[in-house]
């Protein structure tokens, strides 16, 4: 009896320390949108790329291949990398029919307030601080490129119901995707590559710009190409309707 105790105690010693070791993931109520092209028309492919910009530089890579093969594109963009990325703004704003500036956030902090940690970021806890994090980031933007943004993606692109409400009550529509290219930017170039050449007509794209240290942005660029080579059409976010589901 004594030895089973002692067993059972050290089981549960053990999944507790699992517990509180292992990251935090989202509760199974949280949403996390997918987002598409409504009715796309017959003929060549149409997508939309999306990318997001939390912290860090600009992958030139990516940026280059879009502004050469004029490619129009979708950034969400978070108030820190503004910040450090007033050159890159530069090239993006000066090229306003390829790319829409929209808004990823004030400090990269999930609109969450059912969950301390997601995927090791903080979130923000509280609807409070959801409505500073969104308007934080819509004055940076505002400030940037003299346009109120439109659309909101927050920091993991998940959302607690509670959130998800407020964000829309404010007046954001809420960008999710179809197609995750690149798993912030955490996948090898061949495979984001074959992610992005695989995308069906309609599909909005997620990948990450922010990253020119990793293997992902090759992948970004070769799978573009790839859509390119097909007759792939592109398009931004408010340029066509879309639909949203969970």
């Amino acid at each position: 009896m004594f030895r089973s105790r002692l067993a059972l105690a050290a089981l549960l010693a053990t999944g507790a320390a699992l517990a509180f070791s292992a990251p935090a993931l989202a509760r199974s109520h949280d949403v996390e949108l997918k987002l598409r092209i409504a009715a796309p028309p017959p003929g060549p492919r149409v997508v939309a790329l999306t990318f997001d910009a939390c912290s860090g530089a600009i992958d030139r890579r990516i940026l280059d291949t879009l502004v050469t093969n004029r490619i129009p594109a979708t950034l969400f963009v978070t108030h820190r990398w503004l910040k450090r990325n007033q050159a890159t703004m530069a090239i993006l704003t000066a090229h306003p029919d390829l790319f829409e500036i929209e808004n990823h956030g004030d400090q990269h902090v999930p609109a969450i307030t059912d969950t301390a940690r997601l995927y090791g970021l903080k979130t923000a806890g509280s609807l409070e601080a959801v409505r500073n994090e969104v308007e934080g980031g819509a004055s940076a933007v505002r400030q940037a490129t003299g346009k109120a943004p439109r659309w909101f993606r927050g920091a993991t692109a998940v959302y607690s119901p509670d959130a998800l409400d407020a964000i829309r009550a404010a007046g954001y529509s809420i960008a999710g995707f179809s197609l995750n290219a690149d798993m912030g930017a955490s996948l090898p170039a061949t495979t984001v590559a074959k992610r992005i050449a695989a995308a069906r007509s309609g599909d909005v794209i997620i990948a990450h710009i922010n990253q020119p240290g990793h293997p992902a942005g090759k992948g970004v660029v070769d799978g573009i190409q790839r859509l390119i080579e097909k007759g792939t059409v592109f398009v931004r976010l408010d340029d066509v309707q879309t639909e949203a589901s969970r």
